[in-house]
């Protein structure tokens, strides 16, 4: 396989792990929101339970979107998850994530002090991004087509931007420093798209096609399409540069992660586009010749596998041509295996049928957590039940849940990653009964990505019954 050194620095056998979105989870010391160092006691007590493997949602820089796959930087890390009583700050808890993210930056701002130059040099991407970001504190956030002609960032300003990022990226240096002590593995997430307002579009334009934005056809859940209004890459352009804007974002991520996630691989193959003031349904995919689609995607997931050492895995949901399966085995890729949907001939695929090299998990962000689809949808639980050997009841008992679980370590994927949520169901005190979905795609909702773990950090890893069921479903 391509991707044979990668395997050998992660361990080709079976990874157990949690997905967390960092935003979701709280402590003791954070200011209402999770922050970087919360991850350290959840990587002792992902060590203490069995499990090897943490996967984070993207933790870019997205200004004051929630939504974390809408970044302002490819590359730069959120400010609203620093850990200030880390830097001798006392800060307040906020309620909300708008007055969390104001608070620090206030009192960031009155500590600020000049980066280290070999930091600025070991970031290429870093003196843009802090020009951008100055220029959008100092135009109060208008997008960047509406900066003043001639406008110069405040240097006082820049300097206080990287400074930020330089305290980012110590902490989340600490954190994975910390999770190899301990053998546990960071997965990070890299979104494919980009915002039309960020620091990369405004400082290197001429790579994205911004006449044309990206979306997702027409589908059984989204009858008109989804329009998500980022720029297409401009592939052409890349491959001139010779993909060097991708490049640097590896060797970024190189100094957080240990195994990232490739958001929607395919398009990396062929994606929808929508010409600007166009409707969803009236897209097409890109390129428009599909003989190209295969070529295009096997050349630019070989250069990232040659471009960085950290073991890439697909999120390859959806529509995805038939073709593409084949190449991300080949490539030694994982791709996603969403149980609910493992189906063949319209029957369920049993758990030692499943393909090794991919992941196995019981539901994503986007999806409702595994006791709502269970109870809402009787014609495919009611199957799934009886491939468990369990008798179907609309309402999940702990006993089906432990046996749910069970099924998801013991497939016979090599990485087995289910969301937080679903272990914490196991204990009414621990969950959210049912109110576990993190964002509800093609919605615009003030409720997407604003979820939070009932739990805080403290009370999840001192709740001996949770440790101890955990361990009996990943003994097998």
């Amino acid at each position: 396989m391509k991707t044979d050194a990668h395997w050998e620095r992660i361990g080709k056998r079976p990874h157990h792990g949690i997905c967390v979105p960092l935003f979701s989870i709280h402590s003791k010391k954070s200011s209402g929101i999770g922050e970087f160092l919360d991850l350290i006691p959840l990587i002792d007590w992902c060590k203490e339970v069995g499990f090897d493997v943490i996967q984070l949602l993207p933790i870019n820089d997205t200004g004051r979107d929630p939504s974390p796959y809408n970044p302002l930087s490819s590359c730069a890390l959120n400010p609203i998850y620093l850990s200030l009583w880390e830097l001798g700050i006392e800060c307040p808890k906020a309620n909300t994530r708008a007055e969390v993210l104001q608070l620090k930056i206030e009192k960031l701002l009155s500590i600020s002090s000049p980066p280290p130059e070999s930091f600025i040099e070991q970031h290429p991407w870093l003196l843009h991004y802090a020009e951008f970001r100055a220029l959008k504190e100092q135009f109060n956030g208008v997008a960047w087509q509406d900066f003043p002609k001639e406008a110069k960032p405040d240097p006082k300003l820049v300097e206080f931007f990287i400074f930020v990022q330089f305290h980012a990226f110590r902490q989340m240096e600490m954190v994975k420093a910390h999770a190899e002590k301990q053998g546990v593995k960071i997965k990070g997430d890299v979104p494919i798209l980009i915002s039309p307002d960020s620091a990369d579009v405004w400082s290197e334009t001429h790579l994205f096609n911004l006449k044309i934005g990206a979306g997702a056809p027409p589908d059984t859940f989204h009858a008109q399409g989804q329009s998500w209004g980022f720029p297409l890459l401009d592939w052409a352009e890349m491959r001139k540069r010779h993909f060097d804007w991708w490049k640097m974002r590896l060797r970024t991520i190189e100094h957080l992660y240990h195994i990232y996630r490739i958001d929607h691989v395919v398009g990396f193959f062929r994606i929808w586009g929508i010409p600007r003031g166009k409707k969803a349904i009236e897209g097409s995919f890109y390129p428009p010749d599909q003989r190209l689609w295969m070529d295009q995607g096997t050349e630019i997931l070989e250069m990232m596998i040659d471009a960085s050492p950290l073991l890439p895995m697909a999120e390859d949901l959806g529509t995805i041509p038939k073709e593409v399966y084949p190449i991300l085995k080949r490539l030694g890729i994982c791709g996603t295996k969403v149980m609910r949907w493992q189906k063949e001939a319209g029957h369920y695929i049993p758990l030692d049928h499943y393909e090794p090299i991919s992941l196995t998990t019981l539901g994503t962000h986007d999806l409702p957590p595994v006791e709502v689809w269970w109870k809402k949808t009787p014609e495919e639980a009611a199957p799934f039940a009886s491939l468990l050997h369990l008798t179907y009841h609309p309402i999940l008992r702990e006993k089906e849940r432990m046996a749910i679980l069970r099924a998801s370590h013991k497939t016979t994927s090599l990485f087995h990653i289910n969301p937080l949520q679903e272990y914490l169901a196991l204990f009414p005190e621990l969950a959210n009964h049912g109110e576990e979905q993190i964002n509800y795609p093609g919605t615009l909702s003030a409720t997407n990505w604003t979820y939070k773990f009932r739990p805080s950090v403290e009370e999840m890893i001192a709740h001996e019954d949770l440790k101890r069921r955990i361990r009996e479903v990943l003994t097998f």
